[in-house]
């Protein structure tokens, strides 16, 4: 009898009658029931969740921002922007209630979740772009009494929205700093340009001081030349003085003298001729006083004005050196204004203010070092005017001086002529007598003029020498402040230059980018290899394995195991085996088949390798089936119920719902030892497309459990061929 002959007959057997044919139709049927029904009810369970009631409650207040590049001022409500976003990105079917309503509504189960928003939430949201953080927060109510899983996805789609908000906030509170940014930028490059400027201006203040220390060092020496011709001159104007003062004497004796003329006529003329040839000299000697006292008197106006233009430029000088004091005051009061305005912290402005301060400093020293100088300049022009107006008071009496001298020249020649005469003119020798007394009178006071004139002078050009000495000495000085000036604005103007080169200062777009990059760092770009489209698509290969066992378990409700017609008829162990094997495994193609074919038609679970999967489904029922007629012939009743506590062993450890990895010892070492996880496995690569490797590897196992467990069987055969007792009457009977 051969193995087809003895499932055929096992098939009458079981379709003798109507009540049998229904038994073994539904039992055909049970596995598609299952799975059908199964992945039928969860097959998309996500789509539905608008159908889901949960409470939305808003009580945000809202928020005012400021733009900080323009000033302007908005009003934010981020929290009806988050109830706007669940009621138009779905989810739950949110509805608008009070906090109250919401937890009693959670409570009694009216709502499956709830999701409040504090009034303070836009106010939290904002306050990191015023530098005043806050954390915002959204209070999630749910209830595990009314649905665990309805807890999980409440919150997911309330991370999801969380994640919205934040990536919104993040977005605007960069575009704040990056404007931010921008004005400090524009800011720097203007304090930038401004110490361009200044450092041109010090560059032309420290040439001109550089001119002015050349002038007065000219100067000075000049003075002391003029000082020491001035002492010349009143060494000589005094020797004048002397002389006259005797002429005058002589003059008056020659009047007094005049009765004894007759005795000492030959006496006078000698006197006279010597006198004179002295007159003469004298007169060639002062001939040019007159000139060379007033270019005295123009040099010494020229030196005045000179110094008083000198004068005006330092005190020039002095008030931009003030003006720039003044002026880097107040671009440090701007400087501070703006830093703070664009919420960078205070101790980054004060270590920046505090630098600023360390290159300030020089200037404002060299300042007050020009405000010295030109007070210098100052007293220097004013000694200098008196020494213009001495010089000019000698020049206004010098020509009286030299007239004076040729008067005295021509008197005495006229003495000298008329020496021969003196006998005859008595009288007019007394009349020129007196008139040599007045003219040397005269002479005297104007030689006594011009001493005290050349002693002003001497004075004057002295102090123009000192005052000289004195402004080398200043301008000296100006010179070493003008430098550390050019210097220290130098060190300004590198470091905005520095700081400038460190500040960002993005275009529009790619501020926007910027700023979106940081409100939402992370994009997740999602490659699928496979997709298994819905949830009962993902659970599908797992309750089709598991439909196969249940399928396979209860054929043999009805069907024996193994022949005893056969083995008693000495037919080989194999074949009972085989033949046993048989009937099931066909009824269990036609399970897995319709299972199959409700799955993909009626479900729309559209398998990748349709055909690889209705072949891969046959050869499962065929290990499932020869693994059950093993333990139903080996254990008889306990057998089967071994079956029942194996399929429950495979449910928690094939995998099928969550990974693997996920489950605890021993039942991960289950998952590698028994059939089911192997089938799932397949199923899964041959329904969404996955490896074919897997797929072969699924194959391999699944084929080694079927040889094996029909070998287990065949052996199991050949030992039933002598009846025990046990066999007889056995112990339990199902």
């Amino acid at each position: 009898m051969t193995p087809l002959r003895l499932s055929l007959s096992e098939l009458r057997r079981l379709t003798s009658g109507t009540l049998p044919r229904l038994a073994v139709l539904a039992m055909a049927i049970i596995p598609t029931l299952y799975a059908g029904l199964y992945l039928f009810a969860n097959h998309d369970p996500y789509g539905r969740l608008d159908e889901v009631p949960a409470a939305v409650v808003v009580q945000d207040r809202g928020a005012t921002t400021t733009d900080p590049a323009t000033g302007a001022t908005s009003t934010v409500s981020y929290g009806q922007d988050v109830a706007d976003q669940l009621e138009d990105d779905g989810g739950f079917a949110w509805v608008p209630t009070s906090e109250a309503a919401a937890e009693e509504g959670v409570r009694d189960g009216t709502f499956d979740a709830a999701l409040i928003v504090g009034p303070d939430f836009s106010a939290d949201l904002v306050s990191a772009g015023e530098l005043a953080p806050h954390q915002a927060s959204l209070r999630l109510v749910t209830n595990d009494a009314n649905n665990y899983l309805a807890t999980t996805i409440a919150n997911t789609i309330v991370g999801e929205v969380r994640d919205a908000v934040a990536s919104q906030v993040g977005e605007e509170a960069a575009t704040q700093f990056l404007d931010g940014f921008a004005e400090i930028h524009t800011n720097l490059a203007d304090a930038l340009d401004g110490a361009d400027q200044l450092l041109d201006g010090s560059g032309r203040l420290a040439d001109g001081v550089t001119q002015a220390h050349d002038g007065a060092t000219t100067l000075a020496a000049g003075a002391q030349d003029a000082a020491d011709g001035a002492a010349d001159l009143a060494d000589g104007a005094s020797a004048l003085h002397t002389a006259t003062g005797t002429l005058a004497d002589g003059a008056t004796d020659l009047s007094t003298g005049a009765t004894a003329l007759d005795t000492g006529a030959s006496t006078l003329a000698d006197g006279a001729t010597d006198l004179s040839a002295g007159l003469d000299r004298l007169r060639d000697a002062t001939s040019d006083l007159p000139a060379d006292a007033r270019t005295l008197a123009d040099g010494a106006r020229q030196v005045a004005d000179g110094n008083a233009s000198v004068a005006g430029y330092g005190d020039q000088a002095a008030q931009a050196a003030d003006d720039l004091v003044a002026g880097l005051a107040d671009a440090r009061t701007d400087l501070e204004r703006t830093l703070l305005d664009q919420g960078v912290p205070q101790d980054t402005v004060d270590a920046v203010l505090a630098a600023l301060d360390d290159q300030v400093g020089p200037l404002t020293d060299a300042a007050d070092d020009v405000r010295g100088a030109a007070d210098q300049l100052d007293a220097l022009s004013a000694g200098a005017q008196d020494v213009a107006d001495g010089a000019e008071t000698l020049a206004d009496a010098a020509p009286d001086l030299a007239q004076g001298v040729a008067d005295a020249a021509d008197g005495g020649d006229d003495l000298a002529a008329g020496a021969s005469d003196l006998a005859t003119g008595a009288g007019t020798l007394a009349d020129g007598a007196s008139d040599l007394a007045a003219g040397a009178t005269s002479l005297d006071t104007g030689a006594g003029t011009l001493a005290t004139g050349a002693g002003t002078l001497a004075t004057g050009t002295g102090d123009l020498s000192a005052g000289a000495s004195t402004l080398a000495d200043g301008t000296s000085d100006l010179v070493d402040g003008a430098g550390d000036l050019v210097d220290g604005t130098t060190d300004l103007r590198d470091g905005l230059a520095d700081g400038l080169a460190q500040v960002p200062n993005p275009d529009d777009d790619t501020a926007a980018a910027t700023a979106e990059t940081l409100g939402d760092p992370v994009a997740v770009d999602a490659s699928e290899l496979s997709s298994a489209g819905t949830y009962g698509g993902g659970l599908a290969p797992f309750f089709l394995s598991l439909a196969t066992w249940i399928g396979a378990y209860v054929l043999f409700l009805l069907v024996r195991p193994l022949s005893t017609r056969a083995l008693a008829a000495g037919r080989p162990a194999w074949q009972a085996a085989v033949g046993g094997w048989l009937t099931p495994f066909l009824v269990g193609v036609v399970q897995v088949l319709a299972m199959l074919a409700v799955t993909w038609f009626g479900l729309g679970i559209t398998p990748v390798h349709g055909i690889g999967a209705a072949l891969f489904l046959v050869l499962l029922t065929a290990t499932f089936v020869a693994i059950l007629q093993a333990l139903n012939v080996w254990l008889g009743a306990a057998g089967q119920f071994l079956g029942l506590v194996l399929m429950l062993v495979q449910l928690v450890s094939a995998g099928g719902t969550f990974p693997w990895q996920t489950l605890p010892e021993p039942l991960r070492t289950f998952h590698h030892m028994l059939p089911m996880t192997y089938g799932v496995e397949g199923l899964r690569h041959l329904l969404f497309g996955g490896d074919p490797a897997a797929v072969w590897t699924a194959v391999a196992v699944l084929v080694a459990f079927l040889v094996g467990a029909l070998a287990v069987t065949t052996w199991a055969a050949s030992r039933q061929r002598v009846w025990t007792v046990t066999r007889l009457q056995p112990e339990l009977v199902l």
